[in-house]
C-alpha cells in the first residue's frame, strides 16, 4: 500500500510514520539466508505550498460569502494530488480521503476494504477553517472523520488513518496474530514479574494466566 500526504506540517507526520512498526514496514531488509524482503508500505508527503503560485507560498485566501478564518485554495492541493497518484494509469485503485470533522466516521471496516481495494491512499489534510470545497468535487473525494470532536487540523486524523489501515498488510505485524480485531480477547494481559507491590498493596497475576491451562486461559479472555 502507498500512502500520500497531503499537509503543510509534513515534518510532524513523517516523525510518526518513520518510527517503529511504520517506519520498519517502510525498509527493505535481509531476512534469514540473505532473503532480501521488501517494503510493505510506503508513505509520501506533498505540502501545497511547494505547488503555490504566489510568491510567499500563500495557499490560503479569505472564504466568498463571508465568514471567519481563512480557506486552504483549491489549486496547490490539486497541483499536489497530481504530483502524487495523477499519472497513475490505474485510477481505479486510488483512494482520496479529505479530513473532516463532518465526514463518515473511520472504523476498522474501512481499512480492510482500502487494503483489498486500492494500491494507492491519498490523505488531504486540511487547516486553518478548511478546504475549498471544489478539491472534494474535482477529486471526487470523500470525506472522513477520525471521531465525534474537533482538531487544529487534520494530521493527527492523518496519521491515524495510516496506522490502521498499514497494520492490515501483510507482514508489517510480526505475526498474525498480532492483529488484535482477529482474536476474540478482552485485552486482559499480564508479563513479569508474578507479583509486584504499589503503595504497599500486592496486585499478582491472575492464576489463570500461569498455570499453562491454554484453554482456560482463552475462555478467560473472551469471557470478561
Amino acid at each position: 500500500m502507498n500512502f500520500h500526504v497531503i499537509t503543510l506540517f509534513p515534518e510532524v507526520c513523517q516523525a510518526y510514520t518513520d518510527a517503529s512498526v511504520l517506519g520498519r514496514a517502510q525498509k527493505t531488509d535481509k531476512g534469514k539466508g540473505s532473503k532480501v524482503r521488501g517494503k510493505k508500505i510506503s508513505v509520501s508527503y506533498y505540502n501545497p505550498r511547494d505547488f503555490s503560485n504566489n510568491k510567499h507560498k500563500k495557499i490560503d485566501d479569505k472564504p466568498y460569502g463571508g465568514g471567519p478564518g481563512m480557506v486552504m485554495q483549491a489549486e496547490p492541493i490539486l497541483k499536489a494530488w497530481q504530483k502524487a497518484v495523477g499519472r497513475k494509469k490505474d485510477q481505479k485503485k486510488v483512494k482520496t480521503l479529505i479530513m473532516s470533522p463532518r465526514g463518515t466516521v473511520f472504523t476498522q471496516a474501512f481499512a480492510k476494504d482500502y487494503i483489498k481495494k486500492y494500491d494507492h491512499l491519498v490523505i488531504i489534510s486540511g487547516r486553518y477553517e478548511g478546504i475549498d470545497s471544489r478539491v472534494k468535487e474535482a477529486l471526487k473525494a470523500e470525506e472522513v472523520s477520525v471521531g465525534d470532536y474537533i482538531l487544529t487540523g487534520g494530521e493527527l486524523p492523518a496519521l491515524s488513518i495510516i496506522d490502521a489501515t498499514a497494520r492490515q498488510v501483510a507482514g508489517v505485524l510480526g505475526t498474525h496474530d498480532s492483529l488484535e480485531d482477529d482474536r476474540i480477547t478482552n485485552g486482559e494481559t499480564y508479563t513479569r514479574p508474578e507479583v509486584f507491590e504499589y503503595k504497599k498493596k500486592k496486585y499478582p497475576v491472575p492464576p489463570v494466566f500461569v498455570n499453562g491451562n491454554h484453554a482456560e486461559i482463552e475462555q478467560r479472555r473472551a469471557s470478561r
